[in-house]
C-alpha cells in the first residue's frame, strides 16, 4: 500500500521517500512513525528495488516528534500505552537498519531529535550546507538514548562526541557534522539531491546480493569478537563466490565491458 503520510515514488530500482510536512519542519506524528515503520518491514521483499533516498521537503529534513500531535497525546498515555509506543519507533530504526537495500540520506535541513537518528539509522549521509543536527532527547526530561541512538551514534562518531552529543542535546551544524563523521559530505542545497541520488543510482547499479550481505555483515559484525567476524566474513565470501554476479564480474573484466549485475 503506496504511505499517505510523506511522498514515495519508484525510478528503475532506486526508491525515494520524502517527508513532507513542510510546514513543521516534517515532524513526525503516529500515522507517520507507522506507515514508515511498515514501509521499511516492506523493503525486505522488494528485490527489485536497489536502493533507498530519503529527504525532507523545504527547510527541513525532520524536527522530530510533532509538539501537539505527538507529545501532548502521550502525557495522556499509561504505562503500556508509552512502551507500545517507543517499541515502535525503535522498529523504524530496526527495519532500516535490516532491510537490505542501502538507504542514503539527503540531508536538507533540520534534523532534530527522531529526526536526527532516521538520518543516524541511514547507510550514507549527506548534508546540506545550511543542515543542523541535534540529539535533543535530553532537553525535553527524556533519555538520550532513543530509537537506538546510543548504540548507533558511538559506532558512527566514537563514544566521547557520542556523549557529549546525547547528554547536551546541542546543535551540530554540517560541517561539525562532516568533521565528527557523521555525515560523508557537505553540499550546496541545490546539489544535495542529485548527488544523493547519483549515489544511490551507483548502488542500484551494482551486484545487489554483494551490497546487501555488505550491509547486514556491517549490522551483524557490531557485536562480534575479530576471531568470529573473520570467520563469518570467510562464510559469506564463499557464498557469494557461487553467485551469478561474481561470475558476470569476472566475465565482464575478461571481456573488457561493463559488468551487468542482476542481484543473484
Amino acid at each position: 500500500m503506496k504511505p499517505t503520510t510523506f511522498r514515495y515514488e519508484e525510478n528503475d530500482g532506486v526508491a525515494t521517500l520524502t517527508l513532507s510536512r513542510p510546514e513543521t519542519l516534517n515532524s513526525l506524528t503516529f500515522e507517520v512513525y507507522e506507515e514508515l515503520e511498515a514501509l521499511f518491514a516492506g523493503m525486505k521483499v522488494r528485490r527489485d528495488l536497489r536502493a533507498i533516498v530519503i529527504t525532507g521537503e523545504g527547510r527541513g529534513f525532520c524536527s522530530g516528534g510533532n509538539v501537539h500531535d505527538i507529545i501532548g497525546r502521550l502525557l495522556e498515555h499509561d504505562s503500556p500505552a508509552l512502551l507500545e509506543f517507543t517499541r515502535m519507533t525503535g522498529a523504524v530504526v530496526r527495519n532500516m537498519r535490516s532491510c537490505p537495500q542501502p538507504i542514503v540520506a539527503a540531508v536538507n535541513g533540520t534534523a532534530a531529535g527522531a529526526g536526527a537518528v532516521l538520518a543516524l539509522a541511514s547507510d550514507i549521509r549527506l548534508a546540506a550546507e545550511g543542515a543542523k543536527f541535534a540529539f535533543l532527547f535530553v532537553k525535553v526530561g527524556l533519555a538520550g538514548a532513543d530509537m537506538g541512538a546510543a548504540f548507533l551514534l558511538p559506532r558512527v562518531v566514537g563514544l566521547g562526541r557520542a556523549t557529549e552529543m546525547l547528554l547536551l542535546g546541542d546543535t551540530v551544524s554540517a560541517i561539525d557534522a562532516e568533521r565528527f563523521g557523521l555525515v560523508s559530505r557537505v553540499l550546496p542545497q541545490d546539489k544535495l539531491m542529485d548527488e544523493a541520488q547519483a549515489v544511490a543510482r551507483r548502488l542500484a547499479n551494482g551486484p545487489a546480493l554483494g551490497v546487501a550481505m555488505t550491509k547486514e555483515m556491517i549490522n551483524r559484525e557490531l557485536a562480534m569478537p575479530l576471531d568470529d567476524a573473520i570467520e563469518a566474513e570467510a562464510h559469506v565470501q564463499a557464498l557469494l563466490m557461487r553467485s551469478r554476479d561474481f561470475r558476470e564480474a569476472y566475465e565482464a573484466f575478461v571481456g573488457k565491458r561493463p559488468p551487468k549485475f542482476e542481484g543473484r
